[in-house]
């Protein structure tokens, strides 16, 4: 071994017993994609199980909210895979009306590292994933605008290329920062971090408000939208009158004192 390359391994493991000591968090590669696994720190959200189901979620009570419990929901066979996952074909959702019979953990989060896995299974598939029960990450098989699948809805351009189409699994991981504010006064915005499939698909993307009104999610009647308080929200999955599955869901809490969601 040269002199040269010893050197730079005694420094290298200098500067990490170093940083160690000065406890400082080393940054590590994310795992990204379909089929991650829940870390040990994680909260698994939704195991398959009608079980969890119904312990961790629950209709959210919105304005236009027409279904009733339990979460009629269903449990059905993983097409495209083992095991078991839920259905977001809500009777209550028929024919569109989202806020109708759309699902909201029990529990509420400001920042947080999420994991979920969507399947459309025809064509036009429909739901959402919301963040804080606030903001959306669209899901929509067909749709290419900043509407569109992928989409931070309204924020950003759908990366539907990164989508695989209808008939398999797609993931989305994601960082989000909560808006910040000051007696009261919001003094900077969310911010999120997303991959579709492992593929970096959004980057730091600031979220200035919550889109679609009332019937959408939190703060949604406020000012348009434009009016986002400090409650924190629950994840919230819409129902639609479609097809739309999911599984696997895990959520990992954060406290990200920078604005940066990057990882």
């Amino acid at each position: 071994m040269k002199l040269a390359v010893k050197t730079k391994i005694v420094l290298s493991r200098a500067l990490l017993l170093t940083t160690i000591g000065l406890g400082v968090v080393l940054p590590t590669n994310a795992q990204t994609g379909v089929g991650v696994k829940a870390p040990k720190n994680a909260e698994v959200l939704f195991d398959g199980s009608r079980k969890m189901l119904d312990e961790k979620w629950t209709y959210w009570e919105g304005p236009r909210l027409a279904a009733t419990l339990p979460i009629k929901w269903a449990i059905e066979k993983d097409p495209a895979g083992s095991g078991t996952v839920m259905n977001t074909n809500d009777p209550a959702a028929a024919g569109g009306k989202y806020g109708a019979a759309d699902i909201v953990t029990k529990e509420t989060f400001r920042d947080f590292r999420l994991h979920v896995e969507f399947y459309v299974s025809k064509p036009g598939g429909n739901s959402g994933v919301y963040l804080q029960n606030r903001y959306e990450i669209q899901i929509f098989d067909g749709d290419t605008t900043s509407h569109g699948l992928g989409a931070v809805i309204n924020e950003s351009p759908s990366p539907y290329k990164l989508y695989t189409g209808p008939g398999k699994w797609n993931a989305y991981d994601i960082e989000f920062r909560a808006a910040r504010f000051v007696d009261g006064k919001r003094i900077e915005p969310a911010m999120v971090t997303l991959y579709l499939n492992g593929k970096k698909a959004h980057t730091n993307q600031k979220i200035t408000q919550v889109w679609g009104g009332p019937n959408s999610g939190i703060d949604g009647g406020n000012d348009g939208g434009k009016g986002v308080t400090d409650t924190p929200g629950g994840l919230k999955l819409q129902a639609e009158g479609h097809d739309v599955f999911y599984r696997n869901i895990w959520i990992e809490k954060l406290d990200l004192k920078k604005a940066d969601t990057n990882f």
